[in-house]
């Protein structure tokens, strides 16, 4: 049996709170108290946006409130079920399974952790980078985000001098600085105080400005887009990093039985497809064969 089937839920969650934002954003809190309990970075959501539509969606967890037993999600509007979503307001109930998937690391980490997210892949990072400040962590992880459209919280100068990085990329994500951890921004928007290229490129400067022993120190977390996620696997090889990356993929079942997720991994066998839902979203991006 799959270690990641041994604690999913169905449940019908209540919708607590419902944010707005720019370029068609939500940030959705749910009273969701099993999921919360047992959610990891890097698991997952399988949420019924609407009774109309019975094809669920899968999501990232972005928070978890465990004492309150609710999660956050963001997520963007993109076809007839997130339009549905959109319009729930607090007190709805949502019908959802959870938490799926293979989670990334919890222990063990690097002294020098380099957190990438993309778009809808920036919430595995947050809720990986509030792991990472749990008491006796002693981790410095620095959070690179990058998005097309405007990114769902105001972003503020920095606070954080981190060597390598352009002196006039200052913004960063608010809830990072309260947290201590030094964050910067990427867009190709034009976006004021943030980088203007790709998240990778912006990566690619920090890591230049390490030398070899402070390199030997780094390990890369990534999610985002397939094409963001093609970079950072090209970057971590050129560097020789170890990395996990989550991956995004269309997928119907989300618990395994239907293989419409399936990406081809390098295994101790040889090539095999594996199943993003339960085999993944996270994996060894060494492995990872696009």
């Amino acid at each position: 049996m799959n270690a990641a089937r041994g604690t999913l839920f169905v449940e019908d969650a209540e919708v607590v709170s419902h944010e707005t934002h720019a370029g068609d954003q939500r940030v959705l809190r749910l009273l969701s108290p099993q999921t919360a309990a047992h959610a990891q970075p890097g698991n997952f959501i399988h949420i019924q946006c609407d009774a109309a539509i019975l094809m669920r969606r899968p999501m990232s967890i972005m928070r978890v409130e465990r004492r309150q037993g609710q999660i956050d999600i963001l997520y963007k509007i993109h076809g007839p079920g997130t339009e549905l979503l959109a319009k729930k307001r607090p007190g709805d109930v949502l019908n959802l399974v959870g938490p799926i998937g293979v989670p990334f690391k919890l222990s063990g980490y690097r002294p020098r952790p380099l957190l990438i997210g993309g778009g809808i892949g920036i919430p595995p990072m947050i809720f990986l980078s509030e792991h990472m400040k749990s008491p006796g962590a002693r981790l410095k992880p620095l959070i690179l985000m990058g998005s097309e459209v405007p990114f769902p919280f105001r972003p503020r100068p920095s606070q954080f001098l981190v060597p390598g990085i352009p002196a006039e990329v200052i913004a960063a994500m608010p809830l990072m600085e309260d947290w201590g951890f030094p964050s910067r921004l990427a867009s190709l928007k034009s976006l004021p105080g943030c980088f203007e290229g790709y998240v990778t490129d912006l990566a690619r400067y920090w890591l230049d400005a390490l030398d070899a022993g402070q390199r030997a120190d780094v390990e890369v977390f990534a999610c985002g887009p397939t094409a963001m996620l093609r970079s950072v696997i090209a970057l971590v090889r050129e560097y020789q990093l170890p990395c996990q990356v989550s991956l995004e993929e269309y997928m119907a079942c989300a618990v395994g039985g239907c293989a419409g997720c399936n990406v081809r991994i390098n295994t101790a066998n040889g090539p095999a497809m594996k199943r993003v839902c339960v085999d993944g979203p996270v994996f060894d991006a060494a492995a990872v064969d696009f």
